[in-house]
């Protein structure tokens, strides 16, 4: 009984749908640690050579991982358009989240993050017109707003000096993440996820160096281990493993599916910064992650009764 248990659970995990569910998987659990892992790897540095490190060490890591198993950077017209989107919205994004990364907790960041579905879906809709937006996908988005509302609506949020400013470029950051996604979709390359990796690493690094430039080019006095770990970590499991998986199920699942990563990621990041970080936030941001998530849910669900008329495939 065991055996056979165990024997369709490898074929299920093992099969093309299982494996696209466990690089989902993947993504979620890389992207609830990258919050806390960016504000340690900032710590002992500027915003610009961290960022600048993690995506130098991640570039020569994938193009090892590339000459190791022989693939090649495809150079056709779609590849290429698919490395400077991403490259580019890699760069603008991850910039943003690095420099207010000094500004405001983990969790925190992680929670508005969670707003990137809903500016996806409304890009899509309207760029891709992968969806219609019906009712219950208004809702839920309404929900969302009214979540994030809750989060900064109570005097029990002490927020650090210059958060302001780093809020408002974490919505860019969120809008730039939510345009970078229906972009890729909307090229529907169909390289391998680690050459479109490569290429969007080839193009955003040497945007990374010269905004480390331009920031002064100072080097850090020191770096502890915890940082210096913080931004390998990142290079290797955040950059090269995360984006790769990234990349693998955005090919093949729809935009609000392959979004709805962020109605899991902000409640566990909120609980590795708590455990990890000692952040103590107050209890509405919890709540406001909780009704973010539920809004989402509800967006989700939206999803579903505007996909059914269309015939559109559970994939």
């Amino acid at each position: 009984m065991h055996k056979l248990f165990a024997d369709r659970l490898a074929r299920n995990l093992f099969s093309g749908r299982g494996l696209v569910w466990l690089a989902y998987l993947g993504v979620v659990l890389i992207w609830a640690t990258t919050p806390l892992a960016i504000q340690w790897g900032t710590l002992d540095t500027g915003f610009a050579f961290a960022a600048a490190t993690r995506m130098f060490i991640a570039l020569v890591s994938c193009l090892l991982v590339l000459g190791l198993c022989g693939i090649h950077l495809p150079r056709h017209r779609r590849a290429l358009l698919s490395y400077l989107v991403a490259g580019g919205g890699l760069f603008v994004a991850m910039l943003a989240v690095y420099w207010a990364a000094r500004r405001l907790d983990s969790g925190l960041m992680s929670v508005i993050f969670g707003l990137s579905p809903l500016v996806t879906s409304l890009l899509a809709a309207f760029w891709l017109e992968e969806r219609l937006l019906s009712p219950t996908r208004l809702l839920g988005m309404a929900l969302g707003v009214v979540g994030l509302g809750m989060v900064f609506i109570d005097d029990g949020l002490q927020l650090a000096e210059g958060a302001a400013a780093g809020i408002a470029v974490l919505l860019f950051a969120v809008l730039v993440n939510a345009a970078t996604l229906v972009g890729l979709k909307r090229i529907a390359d169909d390289s391998a996820p680690l050459a479109t990796t490569a290429g969007s690493l080839l193009v955003a690094a040497p945007l990374f160096l010269l905004a480390w430039w331009l920031d002064g080019a100072a080097l850090p006095a020191q770096l502890s281990w915890r940082g210096g770990l913080s931004i390998l970590y990142l290079a290797l499991f955040g950059s090269v493993l995360g984006f790769a998986l990234y990349y693998y199920i955005v090919r093949r699942l729809d935009s609000a599916q392959v979004a709805l990563i962020l109605v899991i990621t902000p409640l566990l990041a909120l609980l590795v910064g708590q455990r990890f970080n000692g952040e103590q936030l107050p209890p509405q941001v919890w709540l406001g992650a909780v009704v973010i998530g539920l809004g989402l849910l509800l967006h989700q669900r939206g999803n579903r009764a505007v996909a059914a008329p269309q015939g559109v495939s559970d994939r």
